[in-house]
């Protein structure tokens, strides 16, 4: 093989090996991670080809930066991959629930419309009561 053709194989070597690193990076990557707690607003099964958990989360707070303080409200748009975590999230209505998450830097089709993919539910409560871990994903703990 001459030496243009050792360059060129090189080339396409690092050419390919970067698009390998920029696909990992940009969609399996997890960028960060976290936990949001809310209201959820709404959570549905959608999609045309890959059908996809989609939900809205609604987090109340103060906001007492201006003069004025006024409670405000911020929302969580993610998605839900596993099956398990979709049901223990439909079975929590009218319920304060706290929702870990991963955050990936791509979107893709049969993971999601959101960059903010839940994979466990932290803890459900009733609306203003204490908050209270889930061990069971069927069973919803209430206070007696």
């Amino acid at each position: 093989m001459k030496v243009g053709g050792k360059i060129i194989a090189a080339l396409v070597s690092l050419l390919i090996a970067a698009l390998a690193v920029f696909v990992y990076v940009k969609f399996f990557f997890v960028y960060s991670q976290g936990v949001n707690e809310g209201d959820i607003n709404y959570f549905q099964n959608e999609g045309f080809i890959f059908k996809t958990y989609e939900g809205k989360m609604i987090q109340t707070g103060y906001n007492s930066r201006n003069s004025s303080a006024t409670i405000q409200s911020n929302e969580f748009k993610f998605s839900v991959e596993d099956e398990q975590v979709a049901r223990q999230i439909e079975n929590s209505s009218s319920r304060q629930i706290k929702l870990h998450w991963k955050r990936y830097l791509g979107v893709l089709p049969w993971r999601g419309n959101s960059e903010y993919v839940v994979d466990s539910v932290v803890s459900v409560q009733p609306l203003g009561a204490p908050s209270m871990p889930v061990d069971d994903p069927f069973e919803i703990p209430i206070e007696q």
